[in-house]
């Protein structure tokens, strides 16, 4: 297992967890400023506002499930038995669920309100996906062998 921690009872691994998350959180917002800006140089503002929204929903949903399975991990740890672990996990996927009819439920009158471009949204719900790959190549050179 790992080190300790902090005195909160974390272990050294499960901060480095929390950092990966954050590093995830920091490069996703900075990729899609970067993106914005070139996309409204490049493309016009409904193209960078687009990529903006697709963005912010994502990231906005990231982060809420990273909050959430923080919250079915701890609950998990602190209780045990089946019937308490399948109560947890339903009630994670309904959330994952309803996230999902959320984001698509403002997606959708944010369309209607305004005109969206299809790609810029794409790009903009890329970048939490992007970052990961990004830090997690980064983080798994790490746990590669010296001699590799």
């Amino acid at each position: 297992m790992g080190e300790q921690g902090n005195g909160a009872g974390q272990t050294l691994d499960q901060i480095d967890d929390l950092m990966i998350v954050r590093k995830v959180t920091v490069a996703s917002m900075v990729l899609l400023v970067v993106l914005v800006a070139g996309g409204y140089l490049l493309q016009g503002w409904v193209f960078a506002r687009s990529m903006l929204v697709g963005g912010l929903l994502v990231n906005g949903s990231f982060w809420l499930m990273q909050k959430d399975t923080r919250r079915l991990l701890r609950r998990i740890g602190e209780v045990g038995g089946d019937g308490v672990l399948n109560i947890e996990k339903t009630r994670f996927l309904l959330r994952s669920f309803g996230r999902l009819v959320v984001v698509g439920l403002l997606l959708f009158v944010l369309a209607s309100w305004m005109p969206i471009d299809p790609i810029g949204l794409v790009v903009g719900f890329a970048t939490v996906m992007v970052s990961v790959v990004i830090i997690g190549l980064g983080a798994g050179r790490r746990w590669l062998p010296d001699k590799v």
